[in-house]
């Protein structure tokens, strides 16, 4: 039996969605992949999978990079499924349980979805690092010893590692061909998600972003988060800020009541079809 799908995304960062709370879907690596592949699937920055809710939430969502990696968290995707739900339901908020833990998601006046991402973690072996290092400036060059291109970047985990370095200009970087070598630095053991972000003003950070599993990508949430948060500890900005990626503007707050990042932007519907059955074959 065919299975039906949403081809979604949040600011270019693209997902397709499968909803598997009524009609049990199996995925596994196999699947993941072959609907990724831009050339003969669908093509997705990452795949995401409704199911029943659990631990009290109002629905699960499971998340898989191209590559065919199962992953913790996607902050896009969180706001693309709750726009979903908060579409059927109706009503103002609703709350998701990935595997990064429970997101809490409400739908603002202007119709833009902010998700509760919860605290970042900022601990070494949070992130997690191969070795203790203070996470605020990574003993990481690129470059001539004497005179590095990149160094000292800032690690932060939003449910998954990131890895963040601040320049002068983030224009002047080739992501395409620092990106595959530094996601699998040997100090993350997880490999990492890398930004290259340029601080604009206290309330605006310019950033690219490499997605493990996936590439450089028009937009990844966790990043932005990420991005706003180790900006904010290494006194760069305020704890508001904007940050503008290569499909457009996220607006992040780290709030200083109880640690949490919130994330709002907006999400678009951009087609609906169906997946052969013989996807999910090897699945099953």
């Amino acid at each position: 039996m065919d299975v039906p799908f949403l081809k979604m995304n949040g600011l270019g960062n693209d997902f397709v969605v499968i909803d598997a709370r009524k009609h049990v879907v199996t995925v596994g690596s196999g699947a993941a992949r072959r609907i990724g592949d831009r050339h003969h699937g669908v093509g997705f920055d990452q795949l995401l999978v409704i199911g029943e809710g659990k631990h009290g939430a109002d629905a699960e969502m499971r998340i898989w990079n191209a590559d065919g990696d199962e992953v913790e968290s996607c902050g896009n995707g969180t706001r693309c499924v709750a726009s979903l739900i908060l579409g059927e339901t109706g009503k103002p908020r609703m709350s998701l349980w990935t595997k990064g833990g429970l997101l809490d998601c409400t739908r603002e006046s202007d119709g833009r979805i902010t998700v509760n991402m919860g605290a970042p973690k900022l601990e070494w072996q949070e992130i997690p690092l191969a070795e203790r290092m203070d996470t605020r400036i990574l003993d990481i060059k690129m470059g001539p010893i004497d005179a590095p291109v990149l160094f000292g970047p800032s690690a932060v985990n939003m449910g998954n590692p990131h890895c963040i370095f601040f320049v002068e200009n983030a224009e002047a970087h080739d992501l395409k061909k620092i990106g595959p070598m530094l996601e699998y630095h040997p100090l993350f053991p997880e490999r990492a998600n890398i930004t290259i972000a340029q601080v604009k003003s206290k309330s605006e950070i310019r950033a690219h972003v490499w997605e493990r599993g996936v590439g450089q990508t028009l937009a990844c949430g966790t990043a932005a988060c990420a991005t706003a948060v180790a900006a904010a500890r290494k006194r760069l900005t305020g704890r508001q800020v904007r940050v503008v990626l290569d499909g457009g503007p996220l607006d992040i707050e780290w709030r200083e009541s109880d640690g949490h990042v919130l994330m709002t932007g907006p999400t678009e519907l951009s087609f609906t079809g169906t997946l052969p059955a013989h996807y999910f074959e090897a699945a099953r």
